[in-house]
This record gives C-alpha cells, sequence and structure tokens, in this order.
C-alpha cells in the first residue's frame, strides 16, 4: 500500500486480518493494564498510589491477579508489536519502534515471574519504610521494569519521528510528549521524589495509552 502526503510518497506494509487482529492486542493492553490496576490500587486494603508502586500489586493474597495483568497485557504488547511492524514496514521508524514496543511487552510478561518485594506496610502487616534486602526475584522485577520503561520511552520518541516524517505533525507532538511524560515520571519516581509512585504511573499509562491510539489509527487505515 502506497499512502501519498503533501510532498511525502510512503511505501507501508500490507494489514491481513491477521494483522488487524494482532494490533488489536496493542489497543486492549493499555486500557486493560490500566483498568485492572488502578481497581486495586484503589480497594485493596492498605495500598496507597502516593507511595506505593503498581508492581506491588503482585504481593500478598491476591496478588496473582496482577501478575496475570503484568502477563495477559504484555503479551497483547507483543501481538500488537508484530502488527505494527507488519504495517510500518518501510515507513520512518518503522523497524525500531515495534522492536521496542516487543521489548516493552516481553519485560511486562516477564515482570509476571518476579515479583516485587513487599515494602512500607503493603501488604497489610508488612514493616513500615522500605525492605533493608532485596530478594533476587524483586531485583530481577527491577531490571524487567527498567528494560520495559526504557523501550516503551524511546519506542514514543520513535513513533514521533515516524509520524513527523509522514506529514502527521499532531501525531508526532503527541507521541514525544508521551514519551517525555514517562520519562519525567520515571526519573522522579527513581530519584525518590514525593508521591513518585503515582507520577510513575501517569508515566506508564500515558505512554502505554498512546501506544494504543497509534494501533487503533493503523488499523483503521486498513479497513
Amino acid at each position: 500500500m502506497t499512502t501519498l502526503q503533501p510532498g511525502i510518497v510512503t511505501t507501508v506494509g500490507s494489514a491481513t486480518p491477521a494483522t488487524r487482529v494482532l494490533l488489536a492486542g496493542s489497543v486492549i493492553s493499555a486500557p486493560l493494564f490500566a483498568v485492572v490496576s488502578l481497581a486495586q490500587a484503589f480497594t485493596r486494603e492498605g495500598f496507597d498510589l502516593i507511595r506505593h508502586p503498581l508492581s506491588m500489586l503482585s504481593t500478598g493474597d491476591l496478588g496473582w491477579l496482577q501478575m496475570a495483568n503484568f502477563l495477559i497485557s504484555g503479551a497483547l504488547t507483543v501481538a500488537g508489536a508484530i502488527g505494527l511492524r507488519r504495517v510500518m514496514r518501510g515507513t520512518p521508524g518503522g523497524t525500531w519502534a515495534p522492536r521496542l514496543i516487543l521489548v516493552n511487552g516481553v519485560a511486562m510478561a516477564a515482570a509476571a515471574f518476579f515479583v516485587m518485594d513487599p515494602g512500607d506496610g503493603f501488604p497489610v502487616g508488612t514493616p513500615a519504610g522500605q525492605p533493608t534486602a532485596m530478594s533476587w526475584h524483586g531485583l530481577m522485577h527491577m531490571v524487567a521494569g527498567s528494560i520495559a520503561f526504557t523501550a516503551l520511552i524511546v519506542a514514543c520518541f520513535i513513533l514521533g519521528r515516524h509520524f513527523s516524517r509522514t506529514g502527521r505533525p499532531g501525531f508526532a507532538v503527541a507521541s514525544r510528549l508521551s514519551g517525555l511524560i514517562f520519562a519525567l515520571g520515571d526519573g522522579w519516581a527513581m530519584s525518590g521524589g514525593y508521591a513518585g509512585s503515582l507520577t510513575l504511573c501517569v508515566g506508564a499509562i500515558t505512554a502505554m495509552a498512546w501506544v494504543a491510539v497509534v494501533a487503533a489509527d493503523k488499523r483503521a487505515a486498513f479497513r
């Protein structure tokens, strides 16, 4: 398929019915992750989004809910990345944006198997304050999260380049803004800033939601 923009000719990949199904994975992933995470954040006893990252929901008796959320959302993100690779083939950023979104999905799914350590009063009965030592699975969760965050942030900026080069300035700005919000939110959290878990949550969900919008836009273009 060839898309014509003013002064721009861009060759893009084809979208079969199977590709549309794959793209639906990215469309679904962000709202699924956000709804399941935030529903728990506001209902599980002792959880405070100001102090506790969403990953901590994987601990406690109901931790399996967030573990499943990570696994399913990650798998859907991987499917969406494969779909994006197919429809963005041959365009600026059409190689690396889908690859990085794929890495994000794989790392998110991996985070399901490496549970974060309890801390700062959650689950209920856990001593206040941060743990004095980190378990091996807590360390692996941090590694998986760092990979997932970095890949998604960079993917947003590459999507900004993609849309700039294909004549869609509004989408380009939104892509870069999403990446910036995530980068700032993550940076603030890593620096130990007040309500860092909240800024990280806002940043991650913003970037994930933008990828969902991009996937929906690409999917709609092939109706």
